[in-house]
């Protein structure tokens, strides 16, 4: 199964010739998920060749204009290209009027339902969930109510070795059974080990999406030991007073993060627009977590 987060944008409050505003694009065995939706999401989408088709589900952190102006231009896409499928909302109970503001002075009567899931910001609770992902929010700490996503596979069943089938002559219907890890019983009434018929499928992998945030270690309960951890790094350590101020996090605030949860590796974006180079971010948090990179606009990181 395939398994990859796509950035489409990695800059903050405003984009730059380089870097568009908040977006990602999950990508869980060819279904897709998308996590705020900055202005010019739909650009970026195109850009690198999102399948438009299979994006039923948009998880929105907040409702500051950098992480979802791009909603309404997407919405309108979709309805231009067809679309038919119900479109999934996961956000603050305020997001609704916000659209239904747009939606009706622009759309009489849109082609497809929009489905809009509100969220309790204020604590931790299971959001979405089907046979193979759950998405957990989390609340954040922010000026305004804010939460962060965690994305995890749900643990697969083990691969049933073909020879073993043949073998044992195991019937069709038992083989569901075997492969959630159940013995088989001949028709002699052996008993035959699971482990000898069965192997361990992939590990499943997780990813949680922490933007925008203040340092606050009470996120680290729902976010240890992910296979990928995005956190915002809004600010270098030199302008550490402008990050408490607005309650964003500096690099190195991300990577302290990063060091309690250890994930396997720390993603740090969402940069100030002040910052033409980012060198400087990337250094101060490698300092405290090696495995950091910065994220760049188009950059895919397959789990």
């Amino acid at each position: 199964m395939s398994f990859s987060v796509t950035i489409l944008g990695s800059s903050s409050a405003l984009p730059t010739s380089n870097r568009y505003l908040t977006a990602h694009l999950l990508n869980v065995n060819e279904r897709f998920f998308l996590i705020d939706c900055g202005e010019g999401t739909q650009f970026q989408l195109r850009r690198y060749k999102a399948k438009f088709s299979r994006l039923d589900h948009i998880f929105i952190t907040h409702l500051h204009g950098d992480h979802v102006f791009g909603l309404p231009g997407l919405i309108s896409t979709f309805n231009l290209l067809g679309r038919k499928n119900a479109l999934h909302i996961y956000s603050h109970p305020h997001l609704e009027k916000i659209l239904h503001q747009f939606l009706s002075n622009f759309y009489a009567d849109l082609d497809f339902p929009v489905v809009y899931h509100t969220l309790n910001l204020a604590s931790s609770e299971l959001v979405f969930e089907d046979d193979k992902l759950e998405v957990l929010s989390f609340p954040l700490k922010h000026r305004i109510p804010t939460c962060g996503f965690v994305f995890r596979e749900k643990p697969r069943m083990r691969n049933i070795r073909k020879d073993m089938i043949d073998y044992y002559k195991i019937p069709i219907r038992e083989i569901p059974n075997v492969k959630r890890g159940e013995d088989f019983i001949t028709e002699e009434g052996i008993v035959i080990p699971n482990g000898r018929l069965t192997f361990e499928s992939e590990t499943p992998k997780s990813y949680a999406f922490c933007s925008d945030t203040a340092y606050s270690t009470d996120i680290l309960p729902y976010i240890r030991e992910v296979d990928l951890l995005y956190h915002e790094a809004t600010f270098s350590d030199t302008d550490r007073d402008r990050a408490i101020e607005t309650f964003h996090s500096t690099a190195s605030d991300a990577a302290r993060i990063a060091l309690q949860a250890n994930p396997k590796k720390l993603i740090i974006g969402h940069f100030s627009a002040r910052y033409k180079d980012i060198t400087q971010l990337g250094e101060e948090a490698r300092k405290i977590f090696i495995n950091t990179d910065t994220a760049e606009d188009g950059m895919v990181i397959t789990l």
